[in-house]
């Protein structure tokens, strides 16, 4: 094993865990392989899936596109929380009082795993039990919201209580819900522990291989770029969206972009707790001791990806809005962003993956709670492929139809179809004179849209605007220099257009020049719209 620190394939921006973390990398799969569960994604769903199996005596493979740098894992702000992001007693309105206790149930379940595992396998990424505030937010004008969210959460079987206000640099916010035994931890040190475990049990885990294609039934498995591939009785796909999947999930699910500042703090100037506003979208605050020191660490202002005109003020909200609640806080240090997929009805699709062979299983849809709903996925899909079935099975279960959430899944369909109108919409330059260096942009050449960006250098790098998931036309995104689309929240990168996030299963094709026809032909699915 050796460290890759170059791998780092989400966006432009770097989280304090990625600046702090030195993980694992492993070498790449090459020949063909057998195993009884092939894993396709190193993140937190992935290996502590493979986790999980490796302990059982499982022969397991993991398959890892980049490296334990390259997901979503390291953009995460590392709260282990059952107070989830959304409110309680929506979710038992959704999912009913059983299904809300069950989830409440699974999340605390999820932190002690980790908190296990961290002991078990002597795991240093600064795993600590602290409490959890839900505060009012600012002009949030809902008469007894705390009231309501209390006394659902109390019929969940939370430990909670009501305090007249957090404790310290906290008091300001005022009247909250004390959410005890939450936790907070260094997701990439974690994920480096778990990695290292694994392969102590005796799973093996490839990073830099990418995967193109999934096989579920008797014939099984996953096949590699380099055509390699590894056969299985069950594939697990834990790719924080399914690539290998068109519609069947994405028409249930949304991406979001959240943001995140990580501002330098004396030691002991903030109460080490975890703090959640009610505003939409919400603040969430915590504490980070990491190698470099002590860190406030402020997230929010999520918007839908590749919807945000603006995303590099994102950045300059929260770090107002950080100064005003806490004035004690020092210069910023880190900002970054991630990707957050959120399902209709606010419970991740952890199980068999609809439209495959039973032995072909997904995780996705994390909802602002990826590291316990990842950690839900490993024990979940262990107990379907070892037990042959699990207590949670049904209330995650990616089939799962709510008509409770029926608005939520028209309004998250409904949204993108403006964006299609993009085919027919002038560019936003002229030509690419007017393009500055570090930006990026659309134009129209003929019936075609170009994704043009500059490079602080000055070389052009063009690729076709077209996304080939389904055929949006994608955005420019100033905080991660890609680009995203509107539509599904695929990412591609500026400079090669290869694939920062899914559903699409490849990149942006690129052009010799502005005048190329762009391979649309070749996409996924054809765009909605023709001209």
């Amino acid at each position: 094993m050796e460290r890759n620190p170059t791998m780092e394939r989400t966006g432009a921006s770097r989280s304090l865990w990625m600046a702090t973390a030195d993980p694992p990398v492993f070498a790449p799969l090459i020949a063909d392989a057998h195993a009884r569960v092939c894993v396709v994604g190193a993140g937190i769903a992935g290996l502590s899936t493979a986790y999980r199996l490796a302990k059982s005596g499982v022969d397991v493979v993991v398959l890892e596109e980049s490296d334990l740098h390259g997901g979503q894992t390291a953009r995460t702000t590392g709260h282990l929380c059952d107070a989830l992001d959304d409110r309680w007693f929506e979710l038992e309105q959704l999912h009913g009082a059983e299904g809300a206790r069950m989830a409440a149930h699974s999340h605390a379940v999820a932190i002690d795993t980790i908190e296990r595992i961290c002991r078990d396998e002597e795991i240093d990424c600064g795993f600590a039990r602290c409490d959890g505030y839900l505060v009012r937010g600012e002009g949030d004008g809902r008469i007894g919201l705390l009231d309501h969210e209390y006394e659902a959460a109390v019929r969940a079987g939370l430990d909670v209580e009501r305090v007249p206000a957090p404790p310290g640099a906290m008091a300001a916010f005022g009247n909250a819900i004390l959410f005890k035994h939450q936790a907070r931890f260094h997701s990439l040190d974690y994920l480096g522990g778990l990695a290292r475990a694994i392969v102590r049990h005796g799973g093996r885990i490839h990073t830099g291989t990418r995967v193109d294609a999934i096989e579920g039934g008797a014939n099984a498995g996953a096949t590699a770029a380099n055509g390699a591939r590894v056969q299985a009785e069950h594939v697990v796909v834990a790719t924080n969206v399914p690539f290998n999947d068109r519609l069947a999930i994405h028409t249930k699910q949304a991406a979001y972009r959240t943001y995140v500042v990580a501002l330098r703090m004396d030691p002991g100037a903030v109460p080490d707790a975890l703090l959640w506003d009610t505003l939409d979208p919400y603040h969430y605050v915590r504490i980070a001791h990491a190698r470099n020191g002590t860190w406030l660490i402020v997230g929010g202002e999520d918007r839908k990806t590749g919807q945000d005109e603006a995303p590099l003020v994102r950045y300059e909200v929260l770090e107002s809005w950080a100064r005003e609640h806490f004035p004690m806080a020092l210069d910023v240090g880190y900002r970054w962003s991630g990707q957050v997929i959120e399902p209709i009805d606010s419970l991740a699709f952890i199980g068999h993956n609809p439209g495959f062979a039973d032995n072909v299983y997904v995780a996705t849809g994390d909802s602002g709670n990826g590291i316990t709903h990842g950690t839900i996925a490993g024990l979940l899909i262990g107990d379907l492929i070892v037990e042959g079935d699990s207590p949670w099975r049904a209330l995650y279960a990616p089939n799962r139809r709510n008509l409770r959430a029926a608005d939520a899944y028209l309004r998250e369909n409904l949204n993108f179809v403006p964006y299609y109108a993009d085919w027919v919409s002038g560019g936003e330059i002229e030509g690419l004179e007017g393009l500055a260096p570090g930006e990026g942009a659309v134009l129209r050449r003929g019936l075609h849209k170009v994704a043009a960006m500059r490079d602080q250098a000055g070389g052009l790098h063009l690729h076709s605007a077209v996304c080939p998931h389904l055929g949006c036309v994608v955005h420019w995104n100033d905080a991660e220099r890609s680009w995203d689309c509107p539509c599904h929240g695929s990412r591609f990168d500026a400079v090669d257009g290869h694939r920062l996030n899914g559903p699409a299963t490849r990149g942006l094709a690129p052009l010799a020049s502005p005048h190329s026809a762009p391979d649309i032909a070749g996409a996924e699915g054809p765009p909605l719209l023709r001209l």
